[in-house]
């Protein structure tokens, strides 16, 4: 597997974007602290992990109400 450009689309585009600019993250600082970032994704992904159980638990106590009421009609076979 190589790496870079393997055909003439990509040649031009490596040479088109080697000279430009980008900013250096590194010396601005956050608005946004990391911290209070990461806490705040780590709670998203605990709601979401407990809405998926608490949906999977609903789930199967509506399919086992749904079974114990269910009834079956017999029918003449053809």
């Amino acid at each position: 597997m190589a790496i870079g450009a393997e055909d003439y689309i990509d040649q031009l585009l490596v040479k088109k974007y080697a000279e430009e600019k980008v900013d250096n993250h590194d010396n601005i600082e956050s608005m946004v602290d990391p911290e209070k970032m990461m806490g705040a994704m780590n709670d998203y992904a605990s709601m979401y992990r407990n809405m998926m159980n608490l949906k999977q638990r609903l789930n199967i106590a509506c399919y086992a109400i749904n079974a114990r009421n269910a009834r079956y009609n017999k029918t003449s076979q053809y």
